[in-house]
């Protein structure tokens, strides 16, 4: 079948998008930006097309003629005023190009909402599930828990708590049930729908076969890392202070962290596993789900994350707009070093930031992490998907990867943390095997500048430091028979 995915480039979509591939299926990728689409080994297997469901586009040929089509669009991560309507334009955008093709199922992933009262997230699930149900085509909608996986933010943000408080003073939602859901399940369920009658203009909850309060996850957690932790829950913390413990402890954005808790003072339980008997489905359960992240995490398999959607940092939109460094009213910090090993000195390009760290003084970029997160930046928390592979729209650390050509020996972040201005870094080498290193900064206004000037001390050291680290790269030796 010919299948459009939307979200393609989001945690789902690209866990999705190789089973589909797998399956036979011929599938248009539908992007914001097509330079984001990070699967370079499924590129020339598919077909991508740019469309923003925020505005109104014109159908593209290419979707014309499609038999099915994935809503995996999603904005809570993004904000927490306005996803809501956000998501609902979307949908409705979303219904109106529809109408121009000639898709004949759509497959919604959304949440369950089997309580009578809803969180604002939940609430907007819904309401999108009923936009899409006035469509002219028959839908299904999974409603699905938490999904556990390697990269999901559940997931992280379990890992986060569990490897960082061995005793942790929790709020009462703690006690809330939920019903987790394994990412391997999830695919399995979005693509036995696919075509399946029965399933067509029907709703259907979708969990695995525990049902267990988030206090109960984290003490399996635990248990399956050999941690030992002490949980005790108040009543005291308020959701805002909730949402800043979530916040400073785990690797979640303040925005999500405020819509997580929101939704986590609700109880998500399937009302039944009625599509897991109509597919044949034996679902897998937490205790494997956590083992099976792990095995993906040991072996570099984690396929995507939600930290390296746009919305965990401070891009909203485009990229493209900020690829073109500028040059007047610029501070910069230059430096160039002649290496000797320029496949080695890639190598230690592509692989900076993370558990690798940034090659010299690392204790002051954590300090400078730490005081972003202060100031309700993005810090450091968020690391890197792979230690080794980087693809424009990816996050590093508190950077985003703008650009990453490994042909052209070009790498080009901007930052992300809470600075009075803009600022790019960029690496590349050239053909005489020269390493050049160069940090831009346009300031706004006055603070902009002190900024600047307060911080180049520190910058002379870890600019200098990093580059010669970098130019100074040796092969690994190998190990003797």
């Amino acid at each position: 079948m010919r299948i459009l995915l939307t979200g393609a480039n989001g945690y789902i979509g690209m866990r999705l998008l190789p089973e589909l591939l797998e399956q036979g299926h011929e599938v248009v990728c539908a992007v914001r930006n097509k330079n984001r689409f990070s699967s370079k080994e499924l590129i020339n297997q598919v077909e991508i097309v740019e469309i923003d469901f925020l505005d109104l586009p014109e159908t593209p040929e290419k979707i014309k003629n499609i038999d099915i089509a994935y809503y995996l669009i999603h904005s809570m991560s993004g904000n927490t005023k306005n996803f809501d309507s956000q998501e609902a334009e979307a949908a409705k955008n979303f219904n109106k190009l529809m109408g121009q093709t000639s898709v004949k199922q759509v497959i919604y992933l959304s949440g369950m909402v089997n309580q009578d009262k809803l969180s604002k997230h939940l609430k907007s699930r819904k309401a999108v599930e009923d936009t899409l149900y006035k469509g002219n085509f028959h839908l299904t909608v999974l409603r699905a828990a938490i999904i556990v996986g390697s990269g999901s933010s559940s997931f992280e943000i379990i890992r986060d708590l569990c490897e960082k408080l061995p005793v942790m003073i929790t709020p009462q939602w703690v006690r809330t049930k939920c019903q987790p859901t394994a990412i391997r399940d999830v695919i399995k369920f979005l693509t036995g729908v696919i075509g399946h009658e029965e399933c067509y203009d029907q709703s259907f909850d979708i969990g695995g076969p525990d049902i267990l309060s988030y206090k109960e996850m984290m003490e399996k957690y635990a248990e399956i890392r050999g941690l030992k932790i002490w949980i005790f829950s108040v009543p005291v913390m308020s959701p805002k202070l909730s949402s800043y413990w979530l916040y400073f402890v785990t690797s979640t954005s303040y925005k999500l962290a405020q819509n997580l808790v929101d939704s986590m003072e609700v109880e998500v339980i399937a009302r039944d596993d009625k599509l897991a008997k109509i597919l044949n489905i034996e679902t897998i359960s937490y205790k494997e789900a956590i083992e099976m992240a792990f095995y993906k995490i040991e072996q570099n398999q984690v396929i995507s994350s939600w930290k390296d959607s746009l919305s965990s940092g401070r891009f909203k939109k485009e990229l493209n707009k900020y690829i073109k460094v500028p040059i007047y009213g610029c501070l910069l910090d230059k430096q160039q070093k002649k290496t000797e090993n320029p496949e080695e000195a890639l190598k230690r390009i592509w692989s900076i930031g993370g558990l690798n760290g940034w090659y010299y003084g690392n204790w002051l970029w954590k300090i400078r992490g730490f005081m972003d997160k202060i100031a309700g930046g993005v810090g450091l928390r968020r690391g890197r998907t792979h230690p080794t592979e980087l693809a424009p729209g990816d996050s590093l650390d508190f950077w985003r990867v703008l650009l990453a050509d490994k042909e052209e020996k070009r790498l080009l972040l901007f930052a992300e943390m809470k600075v009075p201005g803009e600022a790019w870094l960029e690496f590349c080498i050239d053909e005489d095997n020269v390493v050049h290193q160069t940090a831009t900064f346009r300031p706004k206004g006055l603070m902009g500048r002190l900024y600047w000037y307060s911080m180049y001390p520190f910058h002379y050291f870890i600019f200098e430091g990093m580059i010669t680290k970098i130019a100074n790269a040796k092969p690994k030796k190998q190990l003797a028979n």
